[in-house]
C-alpha cells in the first residue's frame, strides 16, 4: 500500500461549480469520474475531500493529487 496518490493527469480538471452544492474531490487518483470520487480509494489509506462551492463559477480543480491548495490547482504539476 502506498501512501502517493496516482497522477491521472498533469494538468487540472476545468469544472462549473455550483453554489451551494456539495462535491468529493478525488485524492487518491483513482477514479474513473475524475476530479470527482467514484469509491475507487477504498482499501487504500485515501478519502475524497469534502467541500461545498461558495460560488457557482469555472474552477481548475487538480488533476496531479499533489495541490496544497487541494481540491484547487496549485501548479504543482509543473513539478512532477
Amino acid at each position: 500500500m502506498t501512501d502517493t496518490p496516482d497522477v491521472p493527469q498533469k494538468a487540472p480538471y476545468k469544472v462549473e461549480l455550483e453554489a451551494g452544492k456539495t462535491y468529493f474531490w478525488c485524492a487518491c487518483g483513482k477514479s474513473q469520474k475524475q476530479p470527482f470520487c467514484d469509491g475507487s480509494h477504498k482499501g487504500t489509506t485515501f478519502a475524497p475531500m469534502k467541500f461545498t462551492a461558495e460560488d457557482s463559477k469555472t474552477a481548475f480543480l487538480c488533476g496531479c493529487k499533489h495541490s496544497a491548495k487541494s481540491p484547487f490547482c496549485d501548479g504543482s504539476h509543473k513539478a512532477l
